[in-house]
């Protein structure tokens, strides 16, 4: 009987940190490329550099009229950028539009306070279940303290 293939074997050491190394090593190239470019492109807005690699220098904008500027102006752009000893094979811009992450906001039902009456009833409900944990709930619902 032959033995069984081990398919699922570590085959080099530090395997757990060898892809956040080098994607931590990646992001920091990246936001000091940001840094550069940020003065030179138009403003306002911030860029920001997701890849730069072979040549092609691929940014983000979140203002789509400056992405248009940038885009159609690329040529003029390009060349000021090659005088930055980071990027002296540069060939290309790529931008693409990054669309902002919102922060949660909270739904308005949960933002109003309760009416007397809502409130009354609830207490008079709270007052009919035999469950404690419950009725501490709609007590606490009821004075809508979070």
């Amino acid at each position: 009987m032959s033995e069984p293939v081990k398919l699922f074997q570590q085959t080099r050491k530090h395997l757990k940190t060898g892809n956040f190394t080098f994607l931590s090593t990646q992001v920091a190239a990246w936001q000091k490329l940001t840094k550069l470019i940020q003065p030179i492109l138009p403003q306002p807005e911030q860029w920001q550099v997701v890849c730069y690699e072979n040549g092609i220098l691929t940014i983000t904008g979140v203002n789509q009229a400056m992405i248009s500027q940038l885009a159609y102006l690329q040529k003029q752009y390009i060349a000021q950028l090659l005088q930055l000893v980071e990027f002296k094979d540069l060939q290309k811009l790529q931008v693409r539009l990054r669309i902002p992450t919102q922060p949660l906001r909270k739904p308005e039902s949960l933002t109003r306070s309760l009416s007397p009456d809502t409130q009354d009833l609830i207490r008079g409900a709270a007052d009919f279940v035999s469950d404690p944990k419950l009725s501490q709930a709609m007590l606490r619902l009821a004075s809508n303290k979070k």
